[in-house]
């Protein structure tokens, strides 16, 4: 099949010829309709978090299954599905709980397996990760749930617990912002939108968001928010991750308000500082999102089937194999808003 490999961090990933994957007995081979080139795999690729070389990287993808392996019930060939971006095993406490995103013995494609940048790819573990399509969604607006929007959408409805009214503040606004800000105006929230990118905060004007600050006109972001939302919001999302939105975001809360930390924070940014004097005083929240189980779509695919939730509308940019590489290698600079998705099938 083709896929898109690279051997070392750093150098473009090109398309080439690889051996058809084997179905696993526990697992099955999907046929990829399309995957998001997501701001992850280029933090691998850039060497942020290392990954075994080479690699097939993708991990946001839908498509339908060819192979099922004879360890798995209830799947065929035929079946229209997605999977998380994180593959619990199935077994362990956590996963037994509902939360087979923090599953310690957890799998991943495009980080530790072979990922979705190809014509096919394995999905091990199916029976506990493989998540049914309705009918109504298509793969691209499947496909561009995968990481983003469903770790938004865990951030914003299950950590934020967001209610109407309720003012939610989202600091970055590429594809996981974009999403944020959608879920939210779904659920009856107020937003305010935070971007360096007068382009980008125009795209999320145009999915509701109540509030638009541009972060080159404004010193201070964390005191604007709260004038903005009348006292501070009530949810805060740092979908960048970066040390300096991750404190304003927390100082930007209304007491006992809560930060949900979306974006990566790698390297010597792992180690963050953050107001904990404000965080103690004001019973404020910190919380992590990494992703969403395959137990928690079902809820978030009614929204989709309803017209709720419409995450195709952040898709700007569709493209083959070829141009894979190149779209990642842009994420170097900042990019305008919304997704880019492969779709194999595609040429060019």
């Amino acid at each position: 099949m083709r896929a898109v490999v690279y051997s070392e961090v750093g150098v473009r990933p090109t398309v080439v010829e690889v051996a058809d994957p084997v179905c696993p007995d526990d697992g099955v081979v999907v046929e990829v309709a399309a995957t998001g080139v997501c701001r992850s795999d280029w933090h691998a690729w850039r060497g942020h978090d290392p990954v075994t070389l080479p690699i097939i990287p993708g991990h946001e993808f839908s498509g339908t299954i060819v192979a099922v392996g004879g360890q798995v019930a209830g799947w065929q060939v035929g079946d229209r599905v997605t999977a998380p971006f994180v593959l619990g095993c199935g077994r362990c406490e956590f996963c037994a709980a509902g939360d087979a995103q923090v599953c310690p013995d957890q799998l991943q494609p495009g980080f530790t397996l072979p990922g979705s940048f190809a014509q096919q790819v394995v999905v091990p573990r199916a029976q506990a990760n493989l998540v049914r399509l309705p009918d109504t969604v298509s793969f691209v607006a499947a496909a561009s749930l995968g990481c983003r929007f469903a770790t938004s959408f865990r951030a914003v409805v299950s950590h934020g617990g967001v209610q109407p009214g309720q003012w939610v503040a989202v600091h970055g606004c590429g594809g996981v912002g974009l999403s944020a800000v959608m879920i939210a105006k779904a659920f009856g929230a107020k937003v305010v939108a935070v971007d360096r990118s007068a382009q980008t905060l125009t795209a999320a004007g145009r999915l509701g968001a109540d509030e638009l600050i541009n972060a080159t006109e404004i010193s201070d972001i964390a005191t604007e928010v709260v004038h903005r939302t009348g006292g501070g919001a009530h949810i805060g999302v740092d979908a960048i991750g970066h040390p300096a939105v991750a404190a304003a975001s927390v100082s930007s809360l209304r007491r006992r308000g809560r930060h949900v930390q979306v974006g990566l924070l790698l390297g010597d940014a792992a180690q963050t500082a953050l107001p904990m004097d404000r965080v103690i005083a004001e019973e404020l929240s910190i919380l992590g999102s990494h992703g969403m189980p395959a137990v928690d779509y079902p809820v978030m695919l009614d929204l989709l089937v309803s017209g709720a939730l419409r995450p195709e509308l952040l898709v700007t940019q569709r493209v083959g194999l070829d141009r894979a590489g190149a779209a990642m290698a842009a994420m170097d600079a900042p990019t305008g808003p919304g997704m880019v998705i492969i779709e194999p099938a595609q040429t060019g």
